[in-house]
């Protein structure tokens, strides 16, 4: 069974920062692309940033470049993802899910999807 769960989330101050984890499991994790995807209340989901499998190529939307940082560790099948900087829209719950880079990301079913840790930016 796949299993993608993340954590990290929780309440901070504008300017702060956040490390969002995500724990694979179910599957060979270093094979795989991966993406954090987030959803601000009220809206639609936003790509944030991937990472692909092997050389580990990182990529960011424009929104977080600079302040965000996607990395892995496929020792311990884990997904991160560093946040600086952070202001009131970033607030949303971030998942991370696999995704396959080809130009573009392409996201699997949502079995390859986690539930979900929401951030919150506020004073």
């Amino acid at each position: 069974e796949v299993l993608l769960v993340e954590s990290g989330g929780g309440l901070v101050q504008p300017g702060g920062s956040l490390r969002l984890s995500c724990a694979a499991s179910g599957f060979t994790f270093s094979n795989y692309d991966m993406s954090w995807v987030r959803q601000a209340p009220g809206k639609g989901l936003e790509w944030v940033s991937g990472i692909t499998s092997g050389r580990g190529y990182a990529y960011y939307a424009d929104s977080v470049e600079g302040r965000f940082t996607i990395s892995r560790d496929n020792a311990k099948n884990t997904l991160y993802l560093e946040m600086n900087s952070l202001n009131a829209e970033d607030t949303g719950v971030y998942y991370c899910a696999c995704a396959a880079f080809s130009g573009n990301w392409y996201f699997m079913g949502s079995d390859y999807w986690g539930k979900g840790t929401l951030a919150t930016i506020s004073s």
